[in-house]
């Protein structure tokens, strides 16, 4: 489903779909005021977006992508704010009570690289790679995306 892989690019937290579809991402992260979700950037198939600029201040970021042309959705255990519009929420806890959606994101662990590239697939597999010569874990499974209609959660 994910492939995660560090780039030698600018020091930026981007995200690759390469998928068939058009996606929606929302992004988590915790910063020096806290813990923040921020979303949506709409990522045509085949095309890459940078949603956090600059170099990572972080070793972990979570993500939560909708697949808008063949539902389903990329998500995890990681439950944070979110809103059907443009956002950015303060902090994960009370969503419900405060306004917003609870959602799952998945966590990516970018070892404390300075850039990070997340690239969505439609394969099921995510793989983590750091610089040449650097080991990281190796592969895991996500599960894809349920098929349209299905429940997410």
């Amino acid at each position: 489903m994910a492939a995660l892989a560090s780039t030698p690019a600018a020091a930026d937290f981007r995200i690759c779909n390469v998928t068939k579809s058009r996606v929606g991402i929302a992004v988590g992260y915790k910063d020096g005021e806290g813990w923040a979700t921020e979303g949506w950037w709409n990522i045509a198939a085949g095309n890459c977006e940078t949603v956090l600029r600059g170099n990572l201040a972080a070793r972990f970021y979570y993500i939560y992508a909708v697949d808008y042309d063949r539902g389903g959705e990329w998500s995890g255990q990681a439950f944070m704010c979110t809103r059907d519009k443009e956002f950015t929420i303060r902090g994960t806890g009370d969503c419900l009570a405060r306004g917003y959606d609870r959602t799952g994101f998945f966590e990516v662990d970018t070892g404390e690289q300075q850039t990070w590239t997340v690239q969505l697939t439609e394969t099921g597999e995510a793989q983590q790679q750091g610089p040449a010569g650097k080991g990281f874990p190796g592969p895991r499974t996500l599960q894809p995306p349920p098929a349209a209609g299905s429940p997410s959660r």
